[in-house]
């Protein structure tokens, strides 16, 4: 069983490394055949005073005449170097402007998701121990209703309603100008954090939700009821420890879909994060910044899909059998 496992590992790791070349090389020539001209994210509104002349030979400097696969092919070399070259837009290594942004979204993105994880079990939980109550009832209308608003329509919502027309929370940023203390950074989390948690929560909380109620009917469940278990006995120390392994693959599954949200999160409230930067290099041609973002973006999504279905295989022996 062990061999197995092991033989799983490494057609998964496999698969991810040729998923990410893939990627990098779709990303690459995509990026390339896209009628934005990169001189303008590179020069700017001086491109405009350029001659044609100057342009050719910017280019060539650029090495944008080259024909595209020659092109690839010189950034996958720089870029197995660790290499991946300068920003057009801010005139600066790739990964000097990336790690200025990057933990803006992983204190968003992660806190999102810490929040999520728990809000959605102990969601699904209350409304498992109070089947067809008027709590579950309730819970349930309200979740179907939030879960139907679109992340971005939620967050022009928050926007209006908390910065607007109260002014108890800002707009947009992830501090004040020149700073910001530990709650001021607090104050610009807090819209963007109920935007990405809102959108989410509920579909989590109602699958949480039927795996528990359908585990509360087993055999073994009536069995344990007959012997006068009590029925908290029976949901938190029975069926929860059957359903948490289920709950934590499909959260991991899910990491692709969370982050697009914290992106689109991002893009609406002017967080200064990877999503937002992702957004301003795609609208510019920031080739080597796009690149880069991608491939991140890649791996994080990939890598989750991978463990998660590790996980599985590890948890399930016949999908290792059915692997092989």
């Amino acid at each position: 069983m062990k061999n197995k496992w092991l033989s799983v590992l490494f057609k998964k790791i496999a698969a991810f490394f040729i998923s990410i070349w893939v990627l990098s090389a779709i990303v690459f020539f995509l990026s390339r055949i896209t009628p934005i001209d990169p001189l303008q994210s590179y020069y700017g509104e001086r491109v405009e005073k350029m001659s044609e002349e100057q342009k050719d030979s910017a280019r060539e400097r650029l090495g944008l005449n080259d024909p595209i696969p020659v092109q690839y092919v010189r950034w996958l070399k720089l870029a197995l170097s660790g290499d991946f070259g300068i920003s057009y837009k801010y005139k600066q290594d790739v990964t000097i402007v990336i790690k200025e942004r990057i933990q803006n979204t992983l204190i968003l993105g992660v806190l999102s998701y810490v929040i999520l994880f728990i809000g959605a079990l102990l969601l699904g939980l209350l409304c498992a121990w109070n089947e067809n109550k008027f709590a579950d009832r309730l819970i349930v209308r309200l979740g179907t209703i939030t879960s139907c608003i679109p992340e971005f329509w939620m967050a022009l919502i928050l926007i209006f309603v908390f910065s607007v027309l109260l002014g108890w929370l800002p707009a947009s940023g992830a501090y004040s100008i020149g700073g910001g203390s530990l709650l001021d950074r607090l104050r610009h989390l807090v819209l963007p954090l109920i935007a990405s948690v809102a959108g989410h929560l509920w579909y989590f909380a109602y699958m949480v939700r039927n795996m528990l109620c359908e585990e509360t009917r087993s055999e073994y469940i009536v069995l344990a009821r007959a012997k006068g278990t009590k029925d908290s006995t029976i949901l938190f120390r029975h069926c929860l420890k059957n359903v948490l392994p289920a709950y934590i693959s499909l959260m991991a599954v899910s990491v692709a879909h969370i982050l697009g949200g914290t992106y689109l999160v991002e893009a609406v409230f002017g967080y200064p994060g990877i999503g937002m930067l992702t957004y301003e290099s795609a609208k510019t041609s920031d080739y080597n910044m796009l690149m880069v973002l991608c491939l991140l973006t890649g791996v994080v999504m990939i890598a989750a899909n991978t463990i998660a279905e590790l996980v599985n295989a590890r948890l399930n022996p016949y999908m290792a059998q059915e692997e092989k």
